[in-house]
């Protein structure tokens, strides 16, 4: 018979407080694994998952100096930094502007939706006639919103360069019947980047063109914050 009490086994540390995790633990050490690894790889995926590349830069935009729909500045230096979405228009298009218009207002209302601070620019190719109080008319009309969609037009020079020689399109001015003005221009939305560069063409007249431009710009607005710093994550 003992005179004493019977020797207890040794608590290991964190047994006598707060100890019942500890035993969890011990008896389940796979469950604890498996929550930690779940964690673990949700805090991970916006770094780890595959994202397609952006779209390779086919060209630059040369120098222009242009006016807004409020009468401000329009040059490079203010979309520095900001991936926009271009399209060329004029207010009184009678054929293919209003469909460019639309498909714009489309993407408006996606980027709007989802967040993504994707820019819009309409440039005239009729700047003779399309003013900045025109075109804050147009504007007005349309539905745009101005804070994220800027109209722009400028010196008839000043435009045919930065259409012709930078969106490479045409700008050729015919009269029709009863004297109607038309102006041929390119349909093609064009995704351009916070430098400057043309990312890519894009149809406006079909819902596969708009899909494609709304998910290549935010490739694009992806490659530049990831330029920044950060993982890959959604805009």
């Amino acid at each position: 018979m003992s005179d004493g009490p019977e020797p207890r086994e040794p608590e290991l540390p964190g047994m006598a407080e707060g100890g019942w995790l500890r035993r969890k633990f011990m008896q389940y050490p796979w469950h604890f694994a498996t929550v930690v690894g779940l964690v673990v790889v949700t805090a991970m995926r916006p770094c780890t998952r595959h994202v397609p590349d952006p779209p390779p830069v086919l060209s630059q935009l040369p120098a222009f100096a242009l006016v807004d729909q409020d009468g401000q500045p329009f040059t490079p230096e203010t979309m520095r930094g900001q991936v926009w979405v271009a399209g060329l228009i004029f207010t009184s298009c009678p054929s293919t502007c209003p469909k460019i218009s639309r498909a714009m207002l489309s993407l408006q209302e996606r980027y709007l939706r989802d967040h993504v601070d994707v820019k819009l620019v309409s440039f005239s190719v009729d700047p003779e006639n399309d003013t900045p109080k025109v075109l804050k008319t147009y504007a007005g009309h349309l539905g745009a919103d101005e804070s994220s969609w800027r109209f722009v037009t400028g010196p008839l020079a000043a435009m045919e360069s930065l259409v012709v020689g930078g969106f490479a399109s045409a700008m050729d001015k015919t009269t029709g019947p009863a004297g109607m003005i038309d102006i041929a221009h390119t349909t093609k939305l064009v995704l351009i980047d916070g430098d400057g560069n043309i990312r890519g063409y894009y149809g406006s007249d079909d819902e596969m063109g708009l899909d494609e431009v709304f998910h290549r710009s935010q490739h694009v607005l992806r490659e530049m914050r990831q330029q920044q710093g950060g993982c890959n994550r959604s805009p």
